[in-house]
């Protein structure tokens, strides 16, 4: 049986974003600070409208953002600590969460990605899926399933076309007489 992947750590993402940064564009992080530092936006829209207008777009575009209004709180924090924060009040959700990553580590290029309120799954070009426990007694896995029609517990998501949610209750909870997820089939808690 596969290990659950290593979380990336908010150090290891923002190294991972220069990377895309300089490759994408044919500068360094400096030389963008530099040019951004010039530009001396006074908001974060008139920031990301340039970069876009200089073709920089997705997680480079957010490094160069934090890189000048600042860090969240929550990307310093470990990735333990944002997975222990969101499952605090929660314990019995984070089964889920833990046969989701041991499912994810079956696969090949995947990164995990701790956030303040979900666990993002992430592949070579883009995030493939989000875990995220929506209330005490279930947990939302959010799938980028482009060409799909959703159907049954596969709902669409919010803004969006191509993901869809896929709830369900926590193990040994009542209050749903819905299946276990496919992850969890026959398990027991």
């Amino acid at each position: 049986m596969a290990e659950k992947p290593q979380v990336r750590s908010w150090q290891e993402m923002r190294a991972w974003q220069v990377g895309l940064l300089e490759q994408g564009s044919g500068e360094t992080l400096a030389v963008w600070n530099e040019r951004i530092r010039a530009l001396a936006p006074g908001a974060e829209a008139e920031l990301r409208a340039w970069l876009e207008s200089h073709g920089v777009r997705g997680y480079a575009q957010m490094l160069l953002v934090h890189e000048t209004f600042g860090y969240p709180a929550f990307l310093r924090q470990s990735p333990d600590e944002l997975i222990d924060a969101q499952y605090a009040d929660r314990p019995e959700l984070r089964p889920v969460l833990d046969a989701v990553l041991l499912r994810a580590a079956e696969l090949p290029e995947v990164t995990v990605q701790a956030r303040k309120t979900f666990v993002a799954l992430v592949g070579p070009r883009r995030t493939f899926a989000r875990v995220r426990p929506t209330t005490r007694t279930r947990v939302d896995v959010g799938l980028r399933l482009p060409g799909e029609t959703p159907g049954g517990r596969l709902l669409t998501a919010k803004g969006s076309a191509t993901r869809w949610t896929y709830g369900w209750p926590s193990p040994g909870s009542t209050t749903s007489t819905t299946p276990s997820p496919p992850c969890c089939a026959g398990r027991t808690t």
